[in-house]
């Protein structure tokens, strides 16, 4: 049963930061695809970062350079950074960890966590 539990939001005010934690149980990281998403009012889920199975880590070009994607393997946790807050970032932020379907990972196909709110004034 994968279970992702977010963390850490709140309100903030611009020019300010936010660390956002998820702990996940049930997943065997990095096995597939792990990042952050967001849903601002009114707006469709878009995708903040992710990091894929091999590593590699990417950006909506909204946050590059203020937000940062980190994981630590041994607390199964995924965290994000984020730095110079802009009233944009807005929103309802959730993790999530790819599924695999017949042993290949299915990008946007996610176990989800429920949501934190991040306010930014």
């Amino acid at each position: 049963h994968v279970q992702l539990v977010e963390s850490g939001g709140g309100s903030a005010l611009a020019g300010g930061s936010v660390r956002l934690s998820c702990a996940v149980s049930g997943y065997i990281f990095s096995s597939c695809g792990m990042g952050w998403y967001r849903q601002a009012p009114g707006k469709e889920r878009e995708l903040v970062s992710i990091t894929s199975s091999d590593g590699t880590t990417t950006y909506a070009d909204s946050v590059k350079g203020r937000f940062t994607f980190s994981q630590d393997n041994v607390k199964n946790t995924l965290y994000l950074q984020m730095n110079s807050l802009k009233t944009q970032d807005t929103g309802v932020y959730y993790c999530a960890a790819e599924k695999a379907v017949d042993g290949r990972c299915v990008h946007g196909l996610n176990y989800w966590g429920q949501g934190t709110q991040v306010t930014v004034s």
